[in-house]
């Protein structure tokens, strides 16, 4: 999932750790070359080569954003129908499940 942001309104810090990749005849994607996170999505060819898709998951505040417009639905999983009535696990609720207790993930112990 991505929110559209214009290319000029982008700013990018940590230049040396993102790579792209050129996706297909249109497109490239770009990701942080350590750790793997996707950053965002780009098309290259006019007239939409003015905005870049950025990854949700890199924004801090999301609470005022609404999803408008989805692509390729014909394509999509059943992963991405979000049904009213779903497990839901906060930051910490999901770091309490996978998580090592913090004395058993320090080996300098």
């Amino acid at each position: 999932m991505g929110v559209h942001v214009n290319s000029d309104d982008l700013v990018v810090s940590g230049q040396d750790a993102v790579s792209t990749i050129k996706s297909s005849d249109w497109a490239e994607r770009a990701f942080c070359n350590k750790c793997g996170s996707g950053l965002w999505y780009r098309v290259t060819e006019d007239p939409y080569a003015n905005g870049v898709s950025i990854a949700v998951g890199l924004l801090d505040d999301t609470s005022d954003m609404k999803l408008v417009t989805e692509y390729y639905v014909d394509r999509k999983t059943c992963a991405y129908d979000f049904p009213p009535e779903r497990q839901q696990l906060t930051e910490a609720e999901v770091i309490e499940m996978f998580a090592p207790p913090a004395d058993q993930g320090d080996s300098s112990k």
